[in-house]
């Protein structure tokens, strides 16, 4: 099974190298990278050139304007060639080494499914793995048989650091967790209270993409909740949590910058329900802040 990850970017040459790194160290054998960069000029593409043939052809990219973030990674899925398809921000890394080999065993690659946590030999993570709503179409990944009942998407939690930026992959993993996400415990009926599985931790078949549409660009900064409902929510597409980190996130995303990011996060995570026949309000949004609060206090994990 071949996984694309697709990074969009514009500007980001202080972090694109912990990234790129850490797609180029995956054990899983067949991964294509693709990079769609927003017309760079901060030595963004010199980092790329530079990485591009380290990946012997397994790396590709662009640079071009774009209409934002959403625009470039509409982009990346046209172009890819993977039956699955990851999204990491060009501020971010995967966890680790193995995180693609974990990826591809929940899909149903791999014979044997605790794959998914034989790299960090978790043993607790292993005992997590539980039925989740069969109604919502959603798997549980012990008992999953490839042959018979496919898995079209696959998450799972991620961790905040510090926004450290010129450090090498190794020290940006090893930062200490300053907030920590968990997607194991989500059902669909949280998607009105403004809760959704982590996006930077979710793959997903590209035939999804072809059948139920990309994201949309006229959110500025929630298309990635709207295109979460919409798949897992309103189209019910059978999905498998990863109880374990997947992505280490640096701070200071575009939804938290400010107050007026806030309220149009809000805004949009409001429109994105009520796109896809969910009912919600303001108050009803503010469930999402509570469930912060375990993510603050217990930083291994819940």
């Amino acid at each position: 099974m071949r996984i694309t990850l697709i990074t969009a970017c514009y500007n980001s040459a202080a972090v694109i190298g912990t990234a790129l790194e850490s797609v180029l160290r995956q054990t899983w054998p067949d991964v294509e990278c693709w990079v769609i960069d927003g017309g760079s000029t901060d030595g963004t593409l010199e980092i790329i050139r530079e990485y591009e043939p380290k990946f012997g052809g397994r790396m590709h990219w662009v640079s071009e304007p774009d209409r934002g973030m959403y625009d470039a990674i509409n982009k990346g899925i046209r172009w890819a060639t993977g039956e699955v398809v990851g999204i990491l921000n060009a501020d971010d890394v995967l966890v680790d080494d193995r995180v693609l080999e974990r990826v591809a065993s929940a899909f149903g690659v791999s014979t044997t499914a605790n794959c998914a946590n034989r790299a960090n030999g978790d043993a607790k993570a292993q005992r997590a793995i539980e039925p989740l709503n069969p109604a919502a179409g959603h798997l549980n990944l012990g008992t999953l048989e490839p042959d018979r009942r496919p898995t079209d998407v696959v998450y799972g939690d991620i961790r905040f650091v510090a926004d450290r930026r010129g450090v090498g992959l190794e020290e940006l993993r090893a930062e200490p967790t300053v907030r920590y996400y968990s997607s194991r415990h989500w059902r669909p009926w949280m998607a009105r209270f403004g809760y959704v599985p982590a996006h930077p931790s979710f793959y997903c078949r590209r035939e999804l993409f072809e059948k139920f549409g990309g994201y949309q660009t006229d959110y500025k900064i929630a298309a990635d909740h709207e295109l979460l409902i919409r798949f897992l929510v309103k189209e019910r597409v059978r999905s498998v949590c990863l109880p374990e980190v997947m992505v280490v996130m640096r701070l200071g995303g575009v939804s938290t910058r400010s107050v007026e990011s806030t309220l149009i996060l809000n805004r949009e995570n409001i429109r994105a329900c009520r796109a896809n026949g969910i009912y919600t309000n303001r108050l009803m949004q503010l469930g999402k802040y509570v469930v912060k609060i375990p993510g603050l206090i217990f930083k291994t994990g819940y």
